[in-house]
């Protein structure tokens, strides 16, 4: 992630990369000291990533005192994007510690294994001690570090339990050595502590190699962006770094490259590999005037390319934003772990406490009793606790990503696996969205190719899909456009203009119902056409009489490949399917009737103008249900932000995508049930590495503290945990959508 701050918004955001944390206790810690600094309105810390998003109003060297609260509490503040520099480290990074305490807690241990054997390889003392002695303050100093702050701040955290905890195995084996009669053989507990401190650190390390391919999506997506660009200058074609490219600068690229940045083709024609962006195996045909995406592979041709979009404007930069603030954000479920790990660490050394009075109060030796609490200590760090959530949602999020579904935020992720609705605009989601003049009936005695042209005229300067079909026709007609005056749109209606002296208005039957104009003897063919599913507009003239029928446009469109599977396989999970619509009822049903849906049941709502969408879906999430609305264009947006999950197709506009809580890049809608499984997935995991969090301390903790477990066997469960943790959020990495099911 790119530490970011803007002063021009209210409130800005800043990303801080944080070294030293190791469990659930100081997420929570760092979270306090940075909402302690004056101006911060909220800090989420992230275990998994080891950073933080800090909400905060801009002042002067916020920064800089945010980076002094970190180092305060203990921790080392880092740029944010540290963890995504690790790309090119090795498998073994950082092990050489780990291999040390290996070499030195050995020989402690083999002994061991020689009593089970009926081996008597016992060191004698002074070797144990020169081996352990080492581990535990110079491999294990940076518990006592990380540990010295937590009690400064009156907290606790892992490092302190391990640092109390092997502490303590140490000394009482210095004071069992050093009490005991002169050549007498003593059971000694160096090894416990060395080989904790030994378990502990080559968790931490597998932990971090897990890390790292938890951000193999965002280290991926970084890749995808090509250091140089060949720009045609004055002076012929010339290689320059992509950041001084400038939009309308033009491009060469080569077969088999990267484009640089976003553009339009001018001059070529090639087939573009897009998977990275949107999932699509299959190459993409270009032609002139296409656009292009930053990161796509050229095919087989040379082609130069208009820059459109450069740095941050980038599709990709877009995407990498998404799915960094994903990953760094906090689901709702993690609220549990920060009220769990306020109070974990405080009650277990309350518990170790108990542990030790208790056996003494039971009549044990002080060395039992002693052991019997360093036990409690050490498998009660929380670290599989701080790590469940955010490994989770880090390994969801990339392999979502990968596969063409951008989520945008964790909410989104853990609220769209309760999704029991999903509500489809029509056109351009469910449907092509590229409409086409079906029919052209005009009033008996009118010139058609005239009042066509008329049409046309009037909607040359709209983007609307009906205007743009109109445009179209009359153009394969060869029939001349001119450019009108006085154009006015009406929001859900139509439009009104003038050619000449004459004023024309085109729009939907209800609109000039409204207006009070009849169909006359065109309303039979009006009904008629509704009945084959066609859009019918109607288009006035408004003369000294009033508004007079000149004719009927009748538009047809195609149901989107995959629609009827999508909607089938949705319908398979036990979703309701509902499409929205502002085609006439007709219209509506009978393509729903070709989707597969079912109008007698409800499952069309026909008739919708764009500013009712937003009502249509809080009227389906009365009674409880959790809606995700599915849409793509800009009258989307407040139905997409009203929904509890917003999808938007990335074929459609900013506005759309930006109002939605998931982007699906392909614009598939067989990408809907593929989100909403990997929703499933990712919470599923989420819970089971709660459970098995959870269940290491539930049932660890009065294990040990009722003699069960021995420090050795307590620090390698407690190093599992985190291990566990982490390779079960990895499964998720195999996740793939299932074709033509999801």
């Amino acid at each position: 992630m790119n530490t970011s701050t803007s002063l021009a918004s209210s409130p800005a955001t800043l990303d801080l990369g944080i070294g030293g944390m190791t469990c659930a206790s100081c997420v929570s810690r760092v979270e306090k000291a940075l909402k302690k600094v004056p101006g911060v309105s909220d800090a989420a810390v992230n275990l998994a990533t080891e950073s933080a998003r800090v909400s905060f109003a801009p002042s002067e060297q916020i920064e800089a005192r945010l980076r002094r609260a970190v180092r305060d509490a203990g921790y080392e503040p880092r740029a944010a994007d540290a963890l995504e520099q690790q790309e090119d480290a090795s498998p073994w990074a950082g092990f050489a510690p780990v291999a040390i305490g290996l070499a030195l807690s050995l020989p402690l241990v083999v002994p061991m294994l020689g009593d089970l054997a009926g081996k008597h390889w016992m060191l004698p003392a002074w070797a144990q001690f020169l081996l352990a002695t080492p581990v535990q303050f110079i491999l294990g100093s940076r518990f006592y570090k990380a540990g010295w702050f937590a009690l400064k701040a009156l907290t606790g955290n892992m490092d302190l339990l391990v640092a109390i905890g092997t502490t303590s195995g140490w000394a009482l084996s210095m004071w069992l050595w050093l009490s005991a009669e002169s050549g007498a053989m003593v059971h000694l507990y160096f090894e416990a502590s060395a080989v904790v401190v030994t378990l502990v650190l080559l968790g931490k390390w597998l932990e971090a190699r897990a890390k790292r391919q938890t951000t193999a999506a965002i280290r991926a997506l970084h890749a995808l962006r090509p250091d140089v660009a060949h720009l045609i200058g004055l002076d012929g074609e010339i290689d320059v770094p992509v950041a001084e490219v400038l939009v309308g600068d033009k491009l060469v690229v080569r077969p088999g490259e990267r484009f640089p940045v976003d553009g339009i083709l001018l001059e070529g024609h090639t087939q573009v590999d897009e998977s990275m962006l949107t999932g699509e195996p299959l190459p993409v045909a270009k032609d002139a005037g296409a656009k292009l995406t930053g990161g796509s592979i050229n095919g087989e041709g040379r082609v130069v390319l208009q820059v459109g979009a450069v740095g941050s404007e980038t599709v990709l930069a877009h995407i990498i934003h998404l799915v960094e603030d994903a990953q760094a954000a906090k689901a709702p479920i993690q609220r549990l772990v920060d009220q769990v790990s306020a109070v974990f660490v405080p009650v277990v050394l309350v518990i170790a406490l108990l542990t030790l009075l208790g056996w003494l109060w039971a009549g044990a030796s002080a060395e039992s009793a002693i052991i019997h609490a360093v036990a409690v200590l050490v498998i009660a760090c929380p670290c599989a606790l701080g790590l469940a959530t955010p490994a989770a949602i880090m390994a969801g999020t990339g392999v979502a990503a990968k596969h063409g579904i951008l989520i945008k935020d964790a909410q989104a992720l853990e609220l769209a696996h309760k999704v029991d609705t999903v509500a489809f605009d029509k056109t351009g989601t469910l449907t092509v969205g590229q409409p086409r003049l079906t029919a052209f009936e005009v009033v008996p005695d009118q010139d058609e190719a005239r009042l066509l042209a008329a049409a046309a005229s009037l909607q040359s300067g709209s983007e609307h899909p009906l205007a743009r079909a109109v445009v179209q026709a009359a153009q394969a007609r060869q029939l001349a456009v001119e450019a009108p005056d006085n154009v006015r749109a009406v929001p859900g209606r139509g439009s009104e203009g003038e050619l000449g002296v004459t004023s024309y208005l085109i729009g939907s039957l209800r609109w000039m119902e409204e207006l009070g104009v009849g169909l006359g003897a065109l309303a039979p063919r009006a009904t008629a056409l509704q009945a084959q599913g066609a859009t019918v507009s109607a288009m006035v003239e408004r003369t000294t009489q009033g508004l007079t029928l000149r004719g009927l446009l009748a538009f047809g469109d195609e149901p989107k490949p995959g629609a009827k599977e999508a909607l089938a396989a949705l319908r398979a999970r036990g979703i309701r399917t509902v499409m929205i619509s502002g085609d006439n009822r007709g219209a509506a049903e009978t393509m729903a009737r070709r989707l597969g849906l079912r109008p007698d049941e409800g499952e069309v709502l026909a008739e919708v103008l764009p500013g009712d969408k937003a009502a249509m879906v809080a009227r389906l999430k009365e009674g409880g249900h959790t809606v995700a609305m599915v849409g793509d264009g800009v009258n989307d947006a407040p139905a997409l932000a009203a929904a509890d999950v917003g999808m938007a197709m990335g074929n459609g506009t900013d506005v759309a995508m930006h109002a939605a809580g998931i982007t699906l890049m392909r614009g598939d809608p067989l990408l809907v049930a593929a989100a909403l499984d990997v929703s499933d997935r990712t919470v599923a995991k989420i819970r089971q590495n709660l459970f098995w969090a959870f269940i290491y301390n539930v049932a660890g903790i009065p294990l040990a503290a009722l003699g069960y477990l021995n420090p050795v066997i307590a620090g390698a469960a407690m190093a599992m945990s985190s291990v566990s943790v982490m390779s079960n959020a990895l499964l998720l990495r195999r996740w793939r959508p299932k074709a033509g099911k999801v």
